[in-house]
């Protein structure tokens, strides 16, 4: 009796699909924005210290949770003047807000390996929803036997609603995002 109850539970068990975690792979990685300067020129930065992981039980992610962070202090657009200014308290207020953060609160196939993943983003204390336009490419074997994951996820946010910055004429209201990245389990 005791290996028939044993049989059933490791056949049960074997059946039900367990979420794991994807790791990033920060060498493949990449946080940027583009945000638009005097209504005429791209400012294109990026966050240099950042983390993700993706936890996901289903092969098509529809499940999948995201969770992003990034250090407000590690901002650089190329130009060090204008880095020391966005991380002062006028945009992230890095001192007080050192970092960024998204958590996914639903994913959602569109079509093909198009999806849209719907979460939670914090900047400089302010939590509000956005919805990213993600691509998934894989997963494939890669080396060690590991399965890989590319993503990218794209959108657009209002930094004022954030209270980064105000609005005015110098630089736009709206920033372009995008994060992309290789997972592997």
């Amino acid at each position: 009796m005791k290996k028939f109850i044993l049989s059933v539970a490791a056949a049960l068990v074997s059946t039900f699909t367990f979420a794991q975690d994807w790791v990033l792979d920060k060498a493949h990685a990449n946080v940027s924005f583009t945000i638009v300067h005097l209504k005429i020129s791209e400012v294109d930065g990026n966050f240099g210290k950042f983390d993700a992981k993706m936890t996901s039980s289903k092969e098509d992610f529809s499940d999948a949770v995201f969770e992003f962070t990034a250090e407000a202090s590690s901002i650089n657009t190329g130009n060090e003047r204008r880095d020391g200014h966005l991380r002062s308290d006028d945009y992230f207020g890095a001192e007080k807000f050192p970092t960024l953060s998204f958590k996914s609160t639903s994913v959602k196939k569109v079509s093909g390996n198009n999806y849209q993943i719907v979460g939670n983003l914090t900047m400089r204390g302010v939590t509000k929803p956005i919805t990213l336009n993600a691509t998934f490419r894989g997963p494939i074997e890669g080396r060690q036997g590991k399965k890989i994951v590319g993503i990218k996820a794209t959108g657009t946010v209002n930094r004022v609603e954030f209270g980064v910055g105000k609005s005015g004429a110098a630089v736009d209201d709206e920033v372009e995002i995008k994060v992309s990245g290789e997972f592997s389990k």
